[in-house]
């Protein structure tokens, strides 16, 4: 038992002893545990203000005195920055974390030097070197001083890289393997132009590597030149001897017993008289354990060797051990404290009794990490007591999964915004109070702008009635006063929608069923506006189902480089349903993508829609006409421009709408790509009516920049078939919000 504790101070007493063992689970009454006092050095530690720590224990009376024998860390008193000119010390204390009356920590130091070094790089002094020392004010009282010597070195950014002895790549292709790139115009934001020694040899690195990855094996990297004028900019130029290429000589499999060789073979891309290739040997010996993992052969060991077998001529051997066929005999999870089983679960591809199948657990474990639920996501088979039998095991780590957000942004439509955003992507509304992990999507979003209000109160349930049925539900309130300068539009009310994945017909398609019940609100209609905007004033109720059908087989829903992606939406208001509205509507989209060398993505998009009247129905209420123009569509026409008017030539909507969008975009850098647009489109004022009378269109050029404070879009539309506007080009801008 523990009779007594004391501390024992090596150095400044800078922490109380009751500070000390307030941070303790090791008490005077207790037993002594070694792991309890594991648990109290690791905790001491983290209090940041402790330098050194031992505890241990010595005999006293019947039971022990326990001694704790610290170091505190000494506290910054003064920080000092020698040696900057260029910028100023005020400016650099700015970005560093350091603070006055605060222990002294060596990573936030390290941390605070590489932040100035940065800070020199991004305005081109890359030749910097930043050093820090603490010395010691006052040692009785355990105070330091910080001080960091700066020496600048000559400004000047790389401005090029280029390459020497690269008979085989170009400059081009090698420069793409490479983080250390030549100043551009965005540098603030790409950080190109900056030269780090640690980088420029990964860099090095991965053009090795991309070398031998194509059969260069004795690729060498034989000197880095680095010149500059006096003051100017920095040209790296890298000399390389690449070798002879290798290829595959004899290719060879042996211990394979329940495949053929020649099924194995078959498997394998990289055939004898190929290109040898490191990165294909191992993709190969993937695919072999992959084959087998099928199978349920979880314990299969496929070993690749590559040997020298002459003047650049290199034989594969893949040694297999197959081991056993094994099944599933149970699925077990742990770690999971908030999120039900029943949500991991239905994402589990394997069940008791199936084929130990370690491509399907493999795909488990990306669809469980997919959820965005775990910080870790572990699975692995373990031995039973039964032959042949294995238990599928699967480790979680949990981590948080709400968010509040908030931000704003700029459009040309939207003008200014502003908004706040509450996320719960693990969402459970029958458990109360916690309200986390049944895998519901819980989201509440305010958006307030110049010209615009939004709130949205959103939930989704994704295995409605544990089918693969999702069903979603909103509340919605949203006031618009961009969509015309003759009046104001307000839209609330709520929605549902129920979507199912079609799979039988195609894995890639999935359908929608919903309704939604709102009030929209034609208000603030000015005294001089026409007849047909006049009758649209006031309250207008509005009932419909609303459904689709899509098909999506792009390979990447933010940068789409190849796929095609259709959807059919079929919806219609009133009758039956009720309210004021009885319209009928189609709305057809289809968009293909191309990828060609260099990285250069053609875009095809077109859309068709109509809407109409049925029934007792008169007309298509102003609010549910088509409308062409503006950044998302027409881009060289003003905002709704294109279409019927009214005698002030304000725009109506017609009932009909058709366009098209050609788009060729290309890098730059990373980050940034260029396009080349056409957009052509009408809108007619009858239903159905698809004559070409009034065609409008334009061709473009734009800019894409994924940037830190978000996306940013500008695109520059010049009409070429005008259709009655008189207008020129038009700038179509957006940054930090998606519209």
């Amino acid at each position: 038992m523990i009779r007594s504790i004391d501390v024992e101070y090596t150095g400044p007493k800078l922490v109380s002893k009751e500070r000390i063992l307030a941070q303790m689970r090791t008490k005077v009454g207790q037993p002594f545990s070694d792991q309890v006092v594991e648990q109290d050095i690791e905790t001491l530690y983290k209090t940041g203000a402790i330098l050194n720590v031992r505890i241990f224990a010595q005999p006293e009376g019947d039971g022990v005195k326990v001694i704790v024998a610290v170091q505190t860390r000494s506290i910054v008193r003064e920080i000092e920055i020698d040696g900057a000119e260029r910028i100023k010390p005020k400016r650099l204390r700015k970005e560093i974390k350091l603070k006055i009356n605060q222990p002294v920590d060596e990573e936030l130091l390290e941390e605070a030097r590489q932040k100035m070094i940065e800070l020199y790089q991004g305005h081109g002094y890359n030749d910097v070197t930043i050093q820090f020392r603490v010395d010691p004010i006052d040692q009785s009282r355990g105070t330091a001083r910080v001080v960091f010597t700066v020496n600048e070195g000559i400004k000047g950014a790389v401005s090029k890289v280029r390459f020497e002895g690269n008979a085989h790549f170009s400059d081009r292709v090698l420069r793409k393997q490479m983080k250390t790139k030549g100043k551009t115009l965005i540098s603030l934001f790409d950080k190109s132009g900056r030269l780090d020694e640690t980088q420029l040899q990964q860099d090095l690195d991965s053009i090795r590597e991309w070398y031998q990855d194509h059969g260069y094996i004795d690729v060498d990297v034989k000197d880095v030149r680095k010149e500059r004028s006096k003051n100017g900019p920095i040209i790296i130029t890298i000399v390389i001897n690449e070798g002879p290429q290798y290829h595959v000589g004899k290719l060879i499999i042996t211990g394979q017993v329940v495949a053929s060789a020649d099924k194995i073979r078959a498997l394998v891309k990289m055939k004898e008289g190929s290109i040898y290739s490191p990165k294909q040997l191992r993709d190969d010996a993937k695919a072999l354990a992959d084959a087998y993992g099928s199978g349920g052969y979880v314990d299969v060991v496929i070993s690749p060797e590559g040997t020298p077998a002459g003047s650049a001529v290199i034989d594969v051997h893949y040694k297999i051990e197959e081991g056993a066929r094994s099944f599933v005999q149970r699925v077990n999870i742990t770690g999971n404290t908030r999120t039900k089983d029943k949500v991991i679960r239905r994402e589990v591809l394997v069940a008791p009794g199936d084929v130990f199948n370690t491509v399907r657990v493999e795909t488990t474990k990306k669809r469980l990490e997919n959820l965005g639920y775990f910080s870790k996501v572990e699975t692995y088979p373990e031995d039973t007591d039964i032959a042949g039998r294995k238990d599928l095991t699967i480790l979680v780590e949990e981590k948080r999964t709400g968010s509040l957000s908030f931000g704003g942004g700029f459009s040309t439509i939207d003008q200014l915004v502003g908004f706040v955003e509450l996320t719960q992507g693990n969402f459970d509304i029958t458990n109360w109070p916690g309200l986390t992990g049944g895998g519901q999507k819980f989201r509440m979003r305010v958006q307030y702008g110049s010209v615009r209000k939004d709130f949205v109160l959103a939930l989704t349930e994704p295995y409605f009635l544990d089918r693969r049925l999702s069903l979603s539900g909103q509340l919605f309130f949203n006031e618009a006063d961009y969509l015309s300068s003759e009046y104001n539009q307000r839209n609330y009310g709520f929605a549902l929608e129920v979507r199912t994945p079609l799979n039988r017909l195609n894995q890639y398609m999935y359908a929608t069923v919903g309704y939604r019940l709102q009030d929209v609100d034609i208000f603030n209609v000015s005294s001089t506006a026409s007849p047909q905007i006049q009758a649209a004033e006031g309250s207008t109720v509005e009932s419909e189902i609303l459904t689709s059908v899509v098909f999506d087989h792009r390979d990447s829903p933010i940068i789409t480089r190849h796929g095609q992606m259709v959807r059919f939406s079929p919806y219609i208001g009133g009758g039956f349903l009720g309210g004021d509205v009885q319209i009928y509507g189609l709305d057809l989209e289809g968009s293909q993508y191309f990828l060609f060398p260099g990285d250069l993505i053609l875009l095809i998009n077109s859309e068709v829609a109509t809407v109409d009247s049925w029934g007792s129905g008169s007309d298509v209420p102003i609010f549910e006409r088509l409308y062409l123009g503006g950044s998302n569509n027409l881009r060289g026409f003003p905002f709704r421009e294109v279409g019927p008017k009214d005698v002030n030539g304000e725009p109506l909507g017609g009932n009909t709408m058709a366009r098209t969008t050609v788009e060729l975009t290309f890098p730059i850098i990373e980050k940034a790509r260029g396009a080349i647009f056409y957009d052509m489109g009408f809108v007619n004022d009858a239903a159905w009516s698809f004559g070409f009378d009034h065609v409008a269109s334009d061709v473009g050029v734009g800019l894409r920049l994924d940037l830190p404070i978000g996306p940013l879009r500008i695109d520059y539309g010049y009409p070429i078939q005008r259709d009655g506007y008189n207008g020129g080009g038009k700038f179509n801008f957006s940054v930090g919000y998606q519209f």
